[in-house]
């Protein structure tokens, strides 16, 4: 255990890794500590940079760090190897307990505050999981009751990462609600949680009070992409949302992406042209085109109003939309332009074959 004397880890000191831990199929955690006995400072959500040794010469690779700091005696990086992965598949494959590795950081910008007393709305697939879990157990581990919803999503049930660590964590307070989603159960097992791409539907099943909430996402860049549509299309302040990129995690506030998505506004105005109709009615970038055409007395058919039936599907014929749906409508129909009525928001002028 650290003294009250014991220094700080700098990286002039390389690691030695003491442990490694299977979690998932293709993905380890490796537990390091410094040889002097030195402790580790940082905050939940940052990463370190090791450079590990692989034939032909180092590479240098970064990864976020999963466990809290609040246990500052060690650290470890959670690793699962993509198909043209170097160094991480070095790391699976040959980095065993007693091997030491020079390492730099820790250091980043996606993290939790100084004082998290916060509600947190946590948003992760894959190894995207890491950076929220090491927040989690840091609030966890605080000695207070957090307020955290926490969404993992898998391709399987035996690829969520960190699913017994978090059930137990969940066991023992009232204030962290788990919900993990899946696209496919695997053979032989019963899954009885959420199945399919997560959407705006399950967020609203999952955490109802999700306006409220500091969000942190972190996954596949398509993943966050459409985390960040869903969280626009629903009137989530912006402000608010934070991710991280293991592509180009952010090092300094001039690394932090700067997004252009489009955020529709109440006092943007639009049109909407009704070509079968032959009018065109003026409207609000907030306002659907189903919202529009019934208010204007056009018998356009709808079901849902969530984006999954289909039931309003129409051909745009020009013009851009914002849609967000919940699988109400086929990428095919999407590239030949059809919308579906009542998840399309105009962006500008826009003309439909209604």
């Amino acid at each position: 255990m650290p003294r009250e004397d014991t220094p700080v880890w700098k990286d002039s000191e390389p690691l030695e890794c003491v442990m490694v831990i299977p979690e998932a199929p293709g993905v380890k955690t490796f537990s390091f500590r410094p040889p002097s006995g030195a402790t580790f400072v940082y905050r939940a959500g940052q990463f370190i940079t090791l450079d590990l040794p692989v034939p032909g010469g180092n590479v240098q690779r970064t990864y976020t760090i999963s466990s809290s700091p609040v246990s500052s005696a060690y650290i470890t990086v959670t690793v699962k190897a993509q198909a043209d992965s170097i160094g991480t598949r070095w790391m699976l494959d040959h980095l065993q307990p007693g091997m030491r590795i020079k390492a730099f950081g820790p250091a980043g910008l996606f993290h939790l505050p100084r004082q998290p007393d916060g509600k947190y709305l946590f948003i992760s697939a894959g190894s995207g999981v890491t950076p929220m879990m090491s927040m989690a157990t840091t609030l966890f581990e605080r000695g207070e009751d957090p307020n955290i919803c926490f969404i993992q999503c898998a391709n399987r049930p035996v690829e969520l990462i960190f699913r017994r660590k978090l059930e137990f964590m969940a066991g023992r307070i009232s204030g962290l609600q788990l919900h993990f989603v899946v696209q496919n159960s695997d053979p032989y097992e019963v899954w009885t949680g959420y199945r399919g791409t997560f959407n705006q539907l399950m967020l609203g099943l999952m955490c109802h009070d999700y306006l409220e909430r500091d969000v942190y996402c972190c996954g596949p860049e398509g993943f966050m992409n459409a985390v960040r549509e869903i969280l626009i299309s629903l009137g989530y302040d912006m402000g608010r949302y934070h991710q991280e990129s293991f592509a180009a995690p952010a090092e300094t506030v001039e690394d932090i992406t700067v997004f252009d998505d489009f955020v529709p506004a109440d006092e943007a105005r639009a049109e909407i042209r009704f070509a079968r109709a032959g009018i065109s009615v003026d409207c609000s970038e907030t306002d659907t085109v189903l919202q529009v055409a019934k208010g204007s007395g056009l018998p356009v058919p709808s079901g849902c109003n969530f984006g999954i039936c289909g039931t309003c599907k129409v051909k745009k014929i020009s013009g851009e939309v914002l849609m967000v749906h919940n699988g109400g409508i086929s990428e095919e129909d999407i590239e030949a332009g059809y919308i579906l009525a009542c998840c399309s928001k105009p962006i500008g002028t826009v003309e439909v074959d209604a």
